[in-house]
């Protein structure tokens, strides 16, 4: 039996010192939509996510809560699983990084980079920001009117100096700059891989790895006092969930990963940093990184102090788990930068899915249900204008793996609405309620048609909307629903289920359902 081709999928893993946000749910919304898509389409996928628990920052927020960090982090981390049940993610493994697993890879990996020659021991002294868990260069630092010395994203830096072990970044620059070459699809969109030549280019400074002034982090082998640098430690959670060290675990055949997807503010780290860490151990970079961009609400940025995070669950609440799912991936381009309001939410769920979508199903599955006993009429000869639409949504499977395979979730998104909008217009065309008077096996036809379109639309939709999917494939009596299924007509003479609506409206005022 031949094996299945390994698609291995990855969110950053989110650090533990707040509560989960729009922001987190829309990078792994990203990951479930490939991980379901590879497995619909034949793949064996890992999908990994999960939770970073170590540094200064998460130290001083356990210390603030009056808690040790490890009671702290095993509450936060419970919020992000949490969180990835709300919207129905479904991930293959949650990985923590207090995890002993996790350990015993930092500490391989930290061996090879050392025997490598990629690391000394020296004293260290630079502007770090707590809030961003990295160290910048003083051209990269800003000192505002009220006195505050500040880096790119505007966290606060202090000057830090402690003894520290240093990874010989400096010498990675022209074998960074060749991989890039190489690899031209290795960061995406193109300007974050822009960006990152740039920063490449302009010359690299050995990194700080190591850490003395506080003590919650992976120990440092054979380096009494000494934590590993947070961003080592993290990024290693990739290969960790594979089982390496140990290359004949489970899912050793995984890495390199596929796709790691982050947010634009941590491109560096893993588009510099991490291939440099990994061809220093003698392990195989990942295959690509794609950077997404960040949410505003209304127009602003998003801040504790306006009080206007976007709760999830508060946004599930109101308009349901796949209209959630439906919005961030339609409304904006990913890797752009977007702006969650409540009127681009109703517009998405009561325009695209309740009236274009939704009316089309009802509209068909409703009418078998009236006027023909519930049975789908088996088709008789199609017609061009049949078999023009059916061939349109035949068309969808390849385009589809197409742009979700460049994470270009919108455009897949719109080419499937442009064939649900084009059947919306065959149905006012053919007019079936007409049909039934006056030519009763055309209308059967027409019935059939539609219902085939749907079947292929509620398919080829599960990894976005799998619930409100499932529901409309049920309606229809399908069982297969992998995209092999698509090869085959549904065929007539089938009874039905009883129809109901796939996507309920709310109200632009009130907010209840109408």
């Amino acid at each position: 039996m031949m094996q299945k081709q390994r698609y291995y999928v990855t969110t950053p893993i989110y650090y533990v010192n707040d509560v989960p946000h729009i922001g987190h749910a829309y990078t792994t919304l990203a990951a479930d939509v490939l991980a379901r898509f590879m497995r619909l389409d034949g793949r064996e996928v890992f999908f990994l996510t999960g939770t970073d628990e170590h540094g200064q920052k998460v130290e001083k927020a356990a210390a603030a809560r009056g808690l040790e960090p490890k009671p702290f982090t095993d509450e936060v981390s419970a919020n992000f699983r949490e969180l990835a049940e709300a919207m129905g993610f479904s991930n293959d493994d949650f990985i923590r990084t207090t995890e002993p697993r996790h350990y015993r890879a930092c500490e391989e990996l930290w061996r090879r980079i050392h025997a490598a020659g990629d690391l000394y021991l020296g004293d260290y002294g630079g502007w770090y920001a707590v809030r961003d868990e990295a160290f910048y260069r003083e051209s990269e630092t800003v000192v505002g009117e009220d006195g505050i010395r500040r880096g790119p994203s505007g966290a606060p830096v202090d000057w830090v100096k402690e003894p520290s072990w240093f990874f010989r970044l400096s010498a990675w620059q022209d074998r960074l700059l060749a991989f890039y070459e190489a690899n031209p699809d290795f960061i995406a969109p193109e300007s974050r891989r822009n960006e990152v030549l740039s920063f490449v280019r302009s010359g690299l400074e050995d990194l700080s790895v190591s850490r003395t002034s506080f003590g919650w982090g992976v120990p440092v082998p054979d380096s009494p006092g000494h934590v590993m640098y947070v961003w080592l430690d993290a990024l290693t959670n990739y290969v960790t969930a594979t089982g390496w060290p140990n290359t004949h675990a489970e899912r050793a055949g995984f890495w390199p990963a596929d796709l790691h997807l982050v947010g634009k503010d941590i491109l560096r780290f893993h588009a510099v940093y991490w291939p440099a860490f990994l061809m220093s151990a003698g392990l195989e970079p990942p295959k690509r990184v794609f950077a997404h961009g960040w949410w505003t609400v209304e127009g602003q940025k998003m801040s504790k102090s306006l009080g206007n995070v976007v709760d999830p669950y508060a946004v599930i609440g109101e308009f349901g788990r796949d209209a959630f799912r439906f919005f961030l991936l339609r409304e904006i381009h990913f890797g752009a930068d977007g702006d969650f309001s409540r009127r681009g939410m109703l517009r998405r769920l009561n325009v695209d899915l309740a009236n274009e979508f939704g009316n089309l199903a009802q509209r068909t599955l409703g009418f078998v249900a009236r006027n023909c006993g519930g049975v789908l009429p088996a088709p008789a000869a199609l017609s061009d204008d049949d078999k023009a639409l059916l061939d349109s949504a035949a068309a969808l499977l390849p385009t589809l793996r197409a742009e979700i395979g460049r994470q270009a979730f919108h455009s897949g998104l719109e080419a499937v609405w442009s064939v649900i909008r084009d059947a919306n217009a065959y149905v006012d065309r053919e007019a079936p309620w007409t049909l039934r008077k006056t030519n009763p096996e055309r209308m059967g036809t027409v019935l059939w048609t539609l219902a085939e379109l749907l079947r292929r639309l509620g398919i080829l939709l599960q990894p976005v909307m799998p619930d409100a999917m499932a529901t409309l494939l049920d309606q229809l009596g399908v069982s297969d629903r992998s995209f092999a299924a698509l090869e085959a007509p549904m065929p007539g003479g089938v009874a039905l289920p009883a129809p109901s609506p796939i996507f309920r409206k709310v109200d632009d005022e009130a907010g209840k359902g109408v």
